[in-house]
């Protein structure tokens, strides 16, 4: 347990293959200090997807100590530096390797600054959720073709949810040779969860039924057991990574 500007949490993390993977491609990364975590979920199947994500989870695992999370400003800078490092690294590999040329990942990375705000950055479908006063809101946006139809009201959420096309992503790490994450800040309170995850998970359980395992749990550990319990008891289609943070 860390305290920062009287505020301390937990964390726990679980990546898991799944019912009908062969392989698992996700990857995650909790600093030494639990003052940084990230999410990949790799894609590319047969092009390595693995390799992408491993990639993309070491350009943070390398520099990790260069984090400087006193000012939350420079902490939102390197996070969004530390994300085009890791994009360009995956683009340069794929153009070199000719069977893994499609590979790509995305990202979720959150840092805990000394002031007490969580410095967030993102690409693709991986999510970020805060859980407060037993509500979950979910403060991420999926970079995919069905998540902007939502919210352009074209779809419903329970359209998107079951859509066949949820997976097509507008923004990836590894297939451009420039990308932008989008970033943001919160302050948790004591009583808050931060919980990032692979759509591994959120393509199995809905937003109500994370926030529904998660409130009955009494440390990260029961809360990533729990999701992962209750995903393969939906079968388990994709790899599932998750780290939970619980903020005392």
């Amino acid at each position: 347990m860390l305290n920062m500007t009287k505020l301390s949490w937990r964390v726990a993390a679980v990546s898991d293959r799944g019912l009908k993977r062969r392989d698992n491609q996700d990857n995650y990364f909790i600093s030494p200090d639990s003052k940084l975590f990230v999410v990949a979920d790799g894609m590319g199947g047969a092009e390595k997807g693995e390799v992408a994500s491993r990639l993309a989870v070491e350009a943070f695992e390398n520099n990790w100590h260069q984090l400087d999370a006193v000012e939350p400003q420079r902490t939102r800078e390197w996070l969004q530096s530390t994300v085009s490092d890791a994009n360009l690294t995956i683009y340069s590999v794929s153009g070199d390797v000719e069977n893994v040329r499609r590979m790509g990942t995305t990202i979720v990375a959150a840092a805990q600054c000394e002031n007490g705000t969580v410095e967030i950055a993102h690409v693709g479908d991986s999510r970020a959720y805060l859980i407060r006063d037993k509500k979950i809101q979910r403060l991420t946006t999926d970079h995919s073709i069905v998540m902007e139809m939502v919210v352009q009201k074209r779809l419903t959420e329970e359209q998107g949810f079951n859509s066949i096309y949820r997976n097509l992503l507008t923004r990836c790490l590894g297939h451009t040779e420039e990308i932008e994450a989008d970033a943001f800040s919160i302050e948790p309170r004591p009583g808050d969860w931060i919980i990032l995850c692979s759509d591994g998970l959120n393509s199995v359980l809905r937003d109500h039924e994370i926030l529904k395992i998660v409130n009955k749990c009494r440390t990260p550990e029961e809360a990533c057991k729990n999701l992962v319990d209750k995903t393969y008891s939906r079968e388990a289609p994709d790899n599932i990574t998750i780290v939970a943070i619980q903020y005392e």
